[in-house]
């Protein structure tokens, strides 16, 4: 009995909440993960020419990069607000992190698939990374739960 933390039948609050800070780990560094591969992604796009142009001028390709972006900014800003939440008050943070990983989950997710396909074929070979952060992203997308958990821990939460 001198062994046991926390209290009798309460270990799933306190399991709940080492969740959420990994959870929230997971989350900053998919947000890392999505910076880095954009950021490889614009440097390509602004040096690789085709049909005598950087493709960084096709105005298809700035549209796609320019909704990246705005999609990264708002997954920032809900990782920072659940990494907050945890700090400030932690016994209530589960909403906000869940927010914040099923946001990174998608963000990671497309933001390694935008810049495969911008890439173009090379964005599979070792050359360019691409693939290594798309096989990153996936393993931090399952762990602690993917996007379509959290997204139903949301609404469970909020009784949708």
């Amino acid at each position: 009995a001198d062994q046991v933390l926390g209290e009798v039948d309460q270990g799933g609050a306190l399991l709940e909440g080492l969740l959420n800070i990994g959870r929230g780990a997971v989350a900053s560094e998919m947000v890392g993960l999505s910076e880095e591969v954009f950021g490889r992604t614009v440097t390509y796009l602004k040096e690789r020419k085709q049909f005598g142009k950087l493709i960084g001028e096709f105005q298809a390709l700035q549209h796609r990069a320019a909704e990246l972006y705005i999609d990264i900014e708002i997954t920032r800003a809900a990782v920072l607000k659940a990494l907050q939440t945890l700090d400030g008050d932690f016994d209530h943070a589960s909403s906000a992190v869940a927010v914040a990983k099923a946001r990174a989950g998608t963000t990671a997710t497309r933001a390694v698939q935008e810049g495969v396909q911008m890439h173009g074929g090379m964005g599979m070979t070792d050359q360019f990374d691409i693939g290594f952060f798309m096989k990153r992203a996936r393993v931090c997308q399952e762990l602690f739960g993917d996007s379509n958990f959290h997204a139903d821990q949301l609404a469970r939460m909020k009784s949708y």
